[in-house]
């Protein structure tokens, strides 16, 4: 017989998980239950009615005295929800920007000597500089000292300033951020680039100074770690379950994951749908200007 679990959610009607296993129930709990506070922004209970498993003593669970359920007071069912923060990924999420840093990271390897595809050098791109630098050597066999890797990414750096006269804001990126601001939804900025190449983008976006942005130099590791979101959320004094992450490539939503957020794809980076939603996005749009049309969809109200 399948381990059956309840969850009880407040105004959201009853949900059933059924699983196989103990090993996957565990792990996929864990990641609904974030999912759920995330997109309804309500508390959950959490009844587990199974005799003798390991995962009630691993949750601090016990099976609830039936006899012992109370009807919900006025202020318990009455309590509004939180507001779901946006913590945003820079380059093809809200500037078109993810081909120029292809171009500059196939300038910076040439220039050390190493030929790649540039198909090759874009499935990497959102990783921090390091892992990038050591994802795609790991391709080619090559291998470079710490110093060899930054200078590397120095390369990147000068050949990005060359291409970012062609990196232009993404459709309906400035609408989407002017709308959560009017609407006093809170939102930051979370990016794998280091503040030099990614305040050019942001310069282009017209973001001002009071918005927090976080980038690979404020944090000790980047994406696919979850470091930077964690930063964004704590900058922003919100809980990271309350928040949602838009990205536009995989190692964004692994990091989303990994922070225990709710993610958003999209399109606008270069990767599929498909790709997007194995990583773990809960709903994947063309871009900006797609997710500004369906903001309600993300748990933030467009009319009463």
């Amino acid at each position: 017989m399948h381990n059956a679990f309840f969850i009880g959610i407040t105004h959201v009607s009853t949900l059933w998980i059924v699983l196989e296993t103990h090993h996957s129930t565990e792990l996929a709990t864990k990641n609904r239950l974030v999912k759920v506070e995330c997109l309804f922004g309500v508390s959950v209970e959490i009844q587990i009615w199974i005799n003798d498993c390991h995962l009630c003593k691993h949750w601090k669970l016990q099976r609830p005295n039936t006899q012992d359920q109370r009807p919900k007071t006025q202020d318990q069912t009455s309590m509004p929800s939180p507001r779901p923060a946006f913590l945003f990924d820079l380059d093809g999420t809200l500037v078109d920007s993810v081909y120029q840093h292809v171009l500059a990271w196939r300038e910076a390897l040439e220039a050390g000597g190493i030929r790649l595809a540039v198909w090759r050098i874009h499935r990497q791109i959102g990783m921090s500089g390091g892992l990038f630098v050591n994802a795609l050597l790991r391709e080619t066999g090559h291998t470079v000292s710490a110093e060899e890797a930054e200078r590397l990414q120095q390369l990147h750096g000068e050949a990005f300033k060359r291409y970012v006269s062609q990196v232009r804001p993404l459709p309906g990126a400035k609408e989407l951020l002017d709308y959560l601001t009017n609407a006093n939804v809170p939102w930051a900025i979370a990016t794998s680039g280091r503040l030099e190449s990614a305040s050019l983008s942001l310069r282009l976006l017209g973001i001002e100074h009071d918005v927090p942005i976080i980038t690979r130099d404020l944090v000790r590791h980047a994406k696919p770690d979850p470091d930077l979101f964690l930063a964004a959320a704590q900058k922003l004094n919100v809980e990271i379950n309350d928040s949602v992450v838009v990205g536009d490539s995989i190692w964004d939503l692994l990091a989303a994951q990994r922070a225990r957020a709710l993610s958003v794809g999209l399109l606008s980076g270069g990767y599929g749908r498909e790709e997007l939603e194995r990583a773990g996005a809960y709903r994947v749009y063309n871009d900006p200007a797609d997710l500004l049309l369906h903001l309600d969809e993300v748990g933030v109200r467009t009319s009463e």
